[in-house]
């Protein structure tokens, strides 16, 4: 029998490390741990979100996901630290605003975000979360 593979990290590099850490505590809700080396990690379920700072490495950032995809329990208590973090996408999902708390045509309640660095968040109600099926 084969071993099922599991996603349990993913890294974003950023390029100011301080100003990652703390405005993804503060997205968040959760303090999270530093390790050595640049790293800073979030528990988010099984997965560990780790950001590393690149500038004294003096590189440019690697290519990064479109999206992080992160379930959450309380989607309105996500959404009020977003909108403090004014972090909120101005963008539009299927032709809707993608910043807003919205049912999704695939069914899952959610909204978007980005960090300072461009990378992308969607928080999603983790009761209408979509295996994809």
């Amino acid at each position: 029998m084969k071993e099922a593979q599991r996603l349990f990290r993913v890294l974003l590099e950023v390029p100011d490390f301080e100003k990652a850490v703390t405005f993804y505590s503060r997205l968040l809700g959760v303090k999270g741990r530093k390790l050595a080396g640049g790293r800073h990690y979030f528990d988010c379920g099984s997965v560990i979100l780790g950001l590393v700072g690149i500038a004294p490495a003096g590189r440019k950032i690697a290519p990064k996901p479109e999206c992080l995809y992160l379930a959450v329990n309380d989607l309105e208590k996500a959404h009020v630290r977003a909108r403090a973090l004014r972090c909120l996408s101005i963008g539009k999902v299927h032709g809707e605003s993608a910043g807003e708390i919205l049912r999704r045509p695939w069914g899952e309640r959610s909204f978007y975000a980005e960090d300072p660095f461009g990378n992308g968040v969607c928080f999603i109600d983790a009761r209408t979360l979509s295996p994809g099926k």
